[in-house]
């Protein structure tokens, strides 16, 4: 079963085929990253705006790679939720126009739900159930993923997420966007222990996670000792703060899987490329005797294939959307 999968959430626009849900026969990605380094961040309106000049070559292009026609595609996947509204809306409206046109069934397909099916690509053998740590620029999860839809949250950020506070410390410290990036380069060369940063715990909840306060410890030790004219070491600053979010993130995520008794752990999102994220859970699972499964980082960002691979297990489940088909800025992964 063949699936077009598309995806316009942030400022990727992307197409890609996929076989039943494990193999990439094609993936395309137009990213406008150089655009919005300009202004240090994704601008909305121009993100909007790109999506809407590249979808029809993208998706085009990714046919041609998968040697495939439309009469070869079962069915149309298209990130439908979270992210920006006017992005999504890009993807959604084409996704549908061409579904009207051929009678390829639409399936709606949840953004956060897409990058843990990443693993499935990686992975050909991992299957549900598992518990995965969801981290990008936007959201920061605990999931159990009791089958390929059905899941549920057991901790979430309460604040910024995991990537956001990575870019925010890392534009401070003059680092071009996308910032996580750059900042996990740098704290290469530091040394972690240098700089005592805050680790905040929310009260009676266990696995949830906060960032607000870190970020800002990281952000007022930069300002503070540019105003006494005191010269940090950026890689220790970068260092220490990486692995004081890292820290937040392994703790209690191997806190929820020691709770529950889940030996088979994953990680997605586009956070799930750092550096020390991955070196330390796997150390750690090693330790505990652990499964570990991680995407391979070229499919940590946003792409396609990820939405064609979660796509074909929502068609399965007979998750098919018709015309009336909106776009939502949030919404849970529960009810994705």
């Amino acid at each position: 079963m063949k699936i077009l999968g598309i995806e316009s959430s942030c400022d990727e626009t992307a197409a890609a085929v996929v076989e039943d849900g494990r193999k990439v026969l094609s993936s395309v990605i137009a990213s406008q990253v150089e655009e919005h380094k300009l202004y240090g961040g994704v601008v909305p309106e121009i993100a909007s705006r790109r999506h809407a000049e590249a979808i029809v070559p993208v998706v085009r292009r990714a046919l041609n790679e998968a040697n495939a026609s439309l009469s070869d595609i079962d069915a149309i996947a298209v990130t439908y939720a979270p992210g920006l509204i006017g992005a999504l809306l890009v993807g959604v409206n084409f996704a549908k126009g061409l579904s009207l046109s051929t009678g390829i069934p639409l399936v709606p397909t949840h953004h956060l739900r897409s990058h843990i099916a990443s693993n499935y690509i990686s992975n050909p053998d991992l299957k549900p159930p598992f518990l995965c740590l969801v981290v990008s620029g936007g959201h920061s999860h605990i999931v159990m993923v009791e089958d390929y839809t059905n899941m549920k949250i057991i901790g979430k950020t309460c604040d910024d997420a995991a990537g956001e506070a990575f870019d925010k410390a890392a534009r401070t410290m003059g680092m071009p966007y996308p910032g996580g990036i750059a900042l996990d380069k740098v704290a290469e060369d530091g040394n972690p222990l240098a700089f005592k940063l805050p680790r905040p715990v929310v009260h009676d909840a266990p696995y949830d996670f906060s960032f607000s306060g870190l970020k800002t410890a990281v952000i007022n030790l930069i300002h503070n000792s540019a105003q006494k004219g005191i010269e940090l070491n950026k890689a220790d600053v970068c260092a220490s703060f990486r692995y004081a979010v890292v820290d937040c993130l392994t703790t209690n995520f191997l806190k929820a899987a020691e709770d529950l008794g889940v030996k088979r752990l994953v990680i997605a999102g586009g956070v799930s490329a750092n550096s020390l994220l991955r070196k330390t859970l796997e150390q750690e699972c090693k330790k505990r005797s652990y499964e570990l499964f991680m995407p391979e980082k070229t499919l940590c960002g946003d792409n396609a294939a990820m939405v064609g691979a979660q796509g074909y297990y929502e068609f399965l489940s007979g998750n098919v959307a018709d015309s009336d088909l909106n776009a939502f800025a949030t919404m849970s992964i529960e009810k994705g």
